[in-house]
């Protein structure tokens, strides 16, 4: 079977035909590209960007990421468990606000002090 995708690894935008059967890429520019898309067939992965709530800054919520992809499934049932939390302020960039969500190994990090 042949998937068609656009690579996002860099900024050509190049339009990936993957055999799902082979693992055989085509239409990449760059070695990157047969990567994302053997990836991208096999194992999607995401890092995931959201917010939490914050008690006792001067915003009402901090802007958070996963240190490292995450398995493209579990993105919504990751920003389910990360809505469920408040933290306090003060807060650093890079501080963990949860550790190893959904037992993926991957913590949860803020991306700015406040």
């Amino acid at each position: 079977m042949i998937k068609e995708l656009i690579c996002i690894s860099c900024p050509m935008g190049c339009h990936l035909k993957v055999d799902t059967d082979k693992l055989e890429v085509t239409g990449n520019t760059c070695k990157r590209g047969k990567i994302y898309g053997i990836n991208e067939v096999t194992n999607p992965v995401r890092v995931v960007t959201t917010t939490v709530k914050i008690e006792g800054g001067e915003h009402t919520v901090l802007p958070v990421k996963t240190k490292m992809p995450i398995p493209k499934d579990l993105n919504f049932k990751c920003i389910e468990e990360l809505n469920k939390i408040t933290v306090k302020s003060p807060i650093k960039m890079g501080d963990v606000i949860i550790e190893n969500i959904l037992d993926t190994g991957v913590d949860v990090i803020a991306t700015r002090d406040l």
